[in-house]
């Protein structure tokens, strides 16, 4: 059954605005105010005699933004690997037949998701074997 809340007023201020910049971070025309903010830096170095302020400028500025932008991207990712994993865990839940074992894998600590990694990649080999791929 849906929720009748929007999904929207259930986020912080932060996620918000993670989710705001991260999709705007993405975009194509981001990418080009970027490119074109650097190119006007690097024409503007003979106007400044390529003196320390002018590369303070950009040094500071690359680190201010790559410094926030880390934080952004985590939290995007942290949330929709959060998302995915409840997604896969109701169909893990829904099938008929499937382990439910699977259900926690990401608390498993390295050892044994390698192994049962390692196990499924068995089992994807015998699956090869029987359809004489």
């Amino acid at each position: 059954m849906a929720s009748s809340r929007s999904p929207i007023a259930d986020r912080s201020f932060f996620t918000g605005l993670s989710q705001r910049t991260a999709h705007w971070a993405g975009k194509p025309q981001t990418f080009f105010l970027a490119l074109t903010i650097i190119v006007v830096w690097a024409l503007s170095g003979p106007l400044f005699g390529f003196n320390d302020t002018w590369q303070l400028v950009i040094n500071t500025s690359t680190t201010i933004v790559t410094f926030l932008m880390v934080f952004i991207i985590q939290n995007s990712q942290n949330r929709d690997t959060a998302a995915m994993q409840i997604k896969l865990d109701e169909l893990i839940l829904r099938l008929e037949g499937a382990r439910e074992e699977l259900l926690d894998l990401e608390e498993l600590d390295e050892e044994k998701l390698e192994a049962k990694r390692a196990d499924f990649e068995r089992l994807a080999r015998k699956a090869r074997e029987r359809s004489g791929r």
